[in-house]
């Protein structure tokens, strides 16, 4: 199956719930920049998950990046952590997609 059959076949969900998040505004610490360093990443991804914990609708948001395969930082879980969960990604990139099996 091509990625673009993947991507037909998705349902979008309804996203209303994101009206009520935490981190409106802030997407420059859920989605990493082009070529970010682990240690750059570590520190984006721990100012994320402080937001996260404050959220309303962060178990929503988790679910949501589950069950639609997304990238970034979502309901205070990395993309490492859904993938470690069993939720995999449709097209993973860089290191990752040496490691997914």
């Amino acid at each position: 199956m091509s990625i673009g059959e993947l991507f037909s076949f998705r349902e979008w969900n309804d996203t209303a719930w994101s009206e009520d998040a935490e981190c409106r505004g802030l997407s420059i610490i859920f989605f990493p920049p082009a070529a970010e360093r682990p240690q750059a990443r570590e520190r984006r991804e721990a100012q994320a998950r402080q937001v996260c914990q404050s959220c309303a609708v962060m178990t929503t948001c988790r679910e949501f990046a589950r069950s639609n395969r997304e990238y970034g930082f979502w309901g205070g879980e990395s993309e490492e952590e859904r993938h470690a969960a069993g939720f995999r990604l449709i097209a993973p990139i860089g290191v990752r997609s040496r490691n997914i099996s």
